[in-house]
């Protein structure tokens, strides 16, 4: 058999055992994910209602901040001052 043909055939075999062994691992961590106890989440404190200790932030608004801010069109300090607007600072 030539060397080249030699070289492919091994990496065939090689590719071949390599993704049959992924897919026996990733079916392995499904099962295990699927048989596993979800941890109990977390409930913030029933005393302070979240809503009226913190400002409603728009995020978009301050996506769109970062852009122009990236893209050139604002300057540093005006993205400072517009993002204060935005958090309401």
């Amino acid at each position: 058999m030539p060397r080249m043909l030699r070289r492919a055939a091994v990496l065939g075999a090689t590719a071949n055992v390599a993704a049959k062994h992924g897919a026996a691992k990733a079916e392995a961590a499904q099962q295990q994910a699927a048989t596993a106890v979800p941890a109990p989440v977390a409930q913030p404190p029933a005393s302070a209602p979240a809503d009226a200790t913190q400002p409603e932030v728009n995020y978009d608004d301050l996506l769109k901040l970062k852009q122009l801010l990236d893209a050139g069109v604002l300057s540093q300090a005006e993205f400072d001052a517009e993002k204060q607007k935005v958090l309401g600072n």
